[in-house]
């Protein structure tokens, strides 16, 4: 009888093992859905949205913008249009950076050109309120370079795409824009009293990407400053800003995908 159980128990591991073997030689189950991309595939499929940034004029080294003209101050309103563009260009699917955290914050205009440098941004939107005998909006561009702290800038080829851009905002503007604000077309930064002496603005002159200045109104007039002030006209110009941005980055990115290798 014993000898009866051992050969049981031998023929049952054996037929174990014949099992264990056959089914560790079998193909493993199909996976259901697409096969995963391979490492350098799947992060080619990821493409990023360009970047903004956006500089709400003042407080820095030469002005605090502060000032109150016809019941607002340049600081206040630069600081409310920068938040309706950062949402409107957001909803976009652009991604924004700020240059201050905050309206009351000190940047000196220097720092404020480094941050659209350091995040590689398609372009930075400086945004001010002008004050002059003068009224309504203009664009200003870098027409030539300029000096500051032993620094010459910007790049030929900065000057070349900033000129572009504020030509796109300036379109983008002046269709959103007609019959409520004067038009004042495009201008080179040489026409402003900073730029006059540096040659260009420093924000200007520090950066590596393409850079405008919208002077959005002059805040003197008081027709200018009674657009501004509300809600409508902030958002109004904020839309208007927005359409050139998108403007300029689309052509921008078609321009990339006609020249030669691409």
């Amino acid at each position: 009888m014993a000898e009866v159980i051992d050969r049981m128990r031998y023929l049952t591991a054996f037929a174990v093992l014949l099992i264990s073997h056959g089914c560790s030689s079998l193909p493993p189950p199909k996976q259901s859905g697409p096969a995963p991309l391979p490492a350098q595939q799947e992060s080619a499929a990821v493409v990023q949205s360009p970047i903004v940034c956006i500089d709400p004029g003042h407080p820095s080294e030469v002005n605090d913008g502060r000032t109150v003209q016809n019941g607002t101050s340049e600081v206040h309103i630069a600081w409310k249009v920068a938040l309706e563009l950062q949402k409107l260009l957001e909803a976009k699917g652009y991604r924004v950076v700020m240059t201050k955290a905050a309206e009351d914050q000190l940047v000196m205009n220097k720092e404020r050109a480094l941050v659209g440098n350091r995040a590689h941004a398609a372009l930075t939107v400086r945004l001010h309120c002008d004050a002059s005998s003068d009224q309504g909006y203009a664009i200003y561009y870098p027409d030539r370079q300029g000096t500051k702290d032993g620094v010459t800038g910007p790049a030929p080829a900065v000057m070349e795409n900033s000129l572009r851009a504020a030509e796109a905002i300036h379109t983008g503007m002046a269709e959103a824009l007609r019959g409520e604000l004067k038009d004042g077309g495009v201008r080179g930064d040489s026409r402003t009293l900073i730029g006059s002496k540096q040659g260009a603005l420093t924000g200007s002159i520090f950066s590596e990407i393409p850079i405008v200045t919208v002077e959005m109104v002059v805040l003197s007039n008081a027709q200018d400053a009674e657009f501004i002030k509300s809600e409508a006209g902030q958002y109004k110009m904020a839309q208007a800003i927005a359409g050139g941005i998108e403007r300029f980055v689309d052509e921008s990115s078609a321009a990339m995908s006609r020249s030669p290798g691409r």
